[in-house]
């Protein structure tokens, strides 16, 4: 009974929809930011008007949630909106247009709101496109986007995608946790701070390392707090999260390619131009590919205190997988030399973990001790309560 009444319901809103449409056009109303208002007002005043002319029986209730879902539909993201404005919600993921699906303290849970068709799903998409140039459609069926708040998207649509269109959202959180809040909540204890502070200042070289969802960004974002402020930092990220707080920083970001195919600007690209602006440090978002060369080399090079992260699930799965992105990026020398390398490179990991009930920890902080036999030798400086137990 509930699905059918869902179902009624999800028709009902495709039909306002045309009717709110039809009714702005007529009026000759713009859906603009700054003609919001006049715009809200118009929706009000269509559905109210549809449902009389419909005799459709509604509670005041229902009304209001049509009204607020079609204000939704006409100047955001639709089923989106409520989700994106729920702080509580870390990461929304649609599977379909009956799927949604969210991410709320670590743990996935169903969403209660839905799309009427895969069409609305697409709909949806291409508004997120629309003011980045962006396009979706069979010859480019998958996509990576950003909302104007920063929330980071992908998307893919069949025939890639077999079960209806799917989204992807990363939230951008603004508010961003702070060394007090990490330790009440479990995620690391004062002794785990005090290490990384002193290992921030005496400027040695860190990766981050961790799973999908571990907060690496949060723990990237939280040490370079205690970088001092007398020196320069260059950032590089695929998508600008990271709100250092310093006096003297300097963001860039990396560059998708044109719908031609044209303009794209990587991260080993920008890691490349970072080194001749006189960064003291640099804060690599994340290395996926060839900018792992060049920053090894700066680390190397007089650029101490520099930092970034990887995904890896463990720290020595952290320094193989470095290897892998060397040995794919065309970094032509012998399994020791790239060793050498690294070990030279790399002063410190911080390993993070998701425990089973969705909280994140630092579960240790390694040392790397390169000895010519080992250049990989490791002195563990910190270990979580929880992995000292496993």
């Amino acid at each position: 009974m509930a699905g059918r009444i869902d179902e009624e319901y999800q028709q009902l809103k495709a039909s306002v929809h045309q009717r709110v449409v039809e009714r702005l056009d007529e009026d000759g109303i713009e859906v603009a930011r700054n003609n919001k208002k006049r715009v809200e007002e118009a929706i009000n005043r269509a559905v109210q008007q549809h449902i009389v002319e419909r005799r459709i029986p509604l509670s005041n209730q229902d009304v209001a949630q049509l009204i607020r879902d079609m204000i939704d539909e006409v100047t955001g993201f639709g089923p989106l909106e409520p989700l994106l404005r729920d702080n509580r919600i870390n990461d929304i993921l649609v599977n379909g247009p009956k799927n949604v699906f969210i991410e709320v303290a670590g743990v996935l849970q169903r969403a209660q709101v839905r799309f009427v068709d895969d069409d609305h799903v697409v709909r949806v998409i291409r508004r997120i496109l629309a003011p980045l140039g962006r396009r979706l459609d069979e010859a480019s069926p998958m996509v990576d986007a950003r909302l104007p708040d920063g929330s980071r998207v992908n998307a893919i649509i069949p025939p890639l995608a077999l079960d209806g269109s799917s989204i992807s959202i990363r939230k951008f959180n603004k508010h961003h946790l702070t060394a007090e809040e990490l330790i009440r909540s479990g995620s690391m204890t004062q002794e785990c701070l005090n290490t990384l502070i002193t290992a921030v200042q005496n400027r040695r070289n860190i990766l981050v390392s961790g799973g999908t969802g571990t907060g690496k960004t949060t723990i990237l974002n939280l040490i370079s707090h205690y970088i001092p402020q007398n020196e320069r930092i260059l950032t590089i990220e695929d998508s600008a999260e990271l709100m250092l707080g310093h006096p003297h920083v300097v963001r860039l970001e990396t560059r998708p390619a044109n719908t031609e195919g044209k303009g794209k600007v990587t991260a080993r690209e920008l890691v490349v131009n970072a080194l001749r602006m006189r960064p003291d440090r640099i804060v690599l978002g994340e290395v996926r590919s060839g900018e792992i060369i060049e920053l090894l080399q700066a680390m190397n090079t007089g650029h101490e205190g520099s930092m970034s992260t990887i995904h890896a699930n463990g720290s020595r799965e952290a320094l193989v997988r470095v290897e892998t992105l060397l040995a794919v990026s065309g970094y032509d020398a012998s399994e020791k030399a790239i060793a050498r390398l690294i070990g030279s490179a790399l002063d410190m990991i911080i390993q993070l973990k998701r425990l089973p009930d969705g909280r994140r920890e630092i579960s240790e902080i390694v040392s790397l001790q390169p000895t010519e036999e080992d250049p990989y030798q490791m002195e563990c400086l910190y270990r979580s309560p929880s992995s000292k137990e496993s």
